[in-house]
């Protein structure tokens, strides 16, 4: 069964998680602003350790976002992909999780799915989110209790309770070999973004969004709270509720769907072929 009860809220703290949200939302959209003077424009890259792109846009969104978010909550920790970790983050009430750009080889290559990834933690679960596609325009905000909304319009994730004909986004692998290739899903293609294509079931773009293991805080956090406002699940390979703000930040192979569709997808996750990613 799925850990339901990993959060407890705070008392009295819903006003405060959706000033959280507001906040996250202001500084999203200047984020944007910003990470798009480079798009398009031959940025500067390097490759990291573990192989995968940062750009000096990464890094430019990275340190706004910074200033921006602690100058208003200097009580707050900070986890972010693109900054050295601090463990004084794990004695902090509420943290930061950040990424300045989701989907940086979307960037590199002109793509429109990259999207600016933000969120407060509290007590190991996310508590205000956004995420935010600049190019498409889209943002996604969720507070809470608050419910989540796309361009300030509520939106709940469609029911869908078959895998016939389900659209699926995620690790070819995975889709196209085992149960779900037998329950006769449809292969949407690979979204670059991971937070995007969580996201993408609220709105019915998806119906299930599969991500491998080795994800990280930074990548989940905010799309967690915004599927799971918008009455969706965002669940590990033994179906369980992620967990925030901890000496490890990497994460199993997870799925995002319905809860209808997750009652089919959890039992299956255990089968489904998944390729390996690199590690730090």
């Amino acid at each position: 069964m799925p850990d339901d009860k990993t959060f407890e809220p705070s008392a009295g703290f819903k006003h405060a998680y959706k000033e959280d949200k507001l906040l996250l939302e202001a500084a999203a959209y200047q984020a944007g602003e910003l990470a798009l003077r480079y798009f398009n424009r031959d940025p500067q890259v390097w490759t990291k350790k573990n192989a995968s792109p940062v750009t000096e846009a990464d890094l430019a969104v990275d340190a706004f976002l910074k200033e921006r978010l602690l100058d208003a909550r200097p009580d707050y920790g900070w986890l972010s992909e693109e900054s050295e970790d601090n463990p004084d983050r794990l004695d902090k009430q509420r943290v930061f999780v950040i990424d300045p750009i989701d989907g940086t080889h979307a960037f590199i290559d002109g793509g429109t799915e990259w999207t600016i990834s933000l969120a407060v933690v509290e007590n190991n679960r996310p508590v205000a989110a956004v995420l935010y596609a600049p190019v498409r325009g889209e943002m996604y905000c969720a507070s809470r209790f608050g419910g989540t909304e796309l361009n300030n319009v509520p939106v709940v994730c469609p029911r869908l309770a078959s895998l016939e004909g389900a659209r699926v986004a995620g690790p070819r692998p995975a889709i196209a070999r085992g149960p779900l290739a037998r329950a006769g899903v449809q292969n949407a293609g690979y979204i670059r973004s991971l937070a995007y294509r969580i996201v993408m079931v609220t709105t019915g773009a998806l119906d299930l969004a599969l991500a491998r293991g080795y994800s990280n805080d930074w990548d989940l956090a905010a799309a967690d709270l915004i599927v799971e406002e918008a009455n969706g699940v965002l669940r590990d390979k033994k179906n369980m509720v992620l967990k925030y703000n901890m000496p490890n930040v990497h994460h199993d192979c997870l799925f995002a769907s319905c809860k209808e569709l997750s009652r089919l997808v959890a039992p299956m996750m255990p089968a489904l072929q998944f390729p390996q990613r690199r590690q730090d």
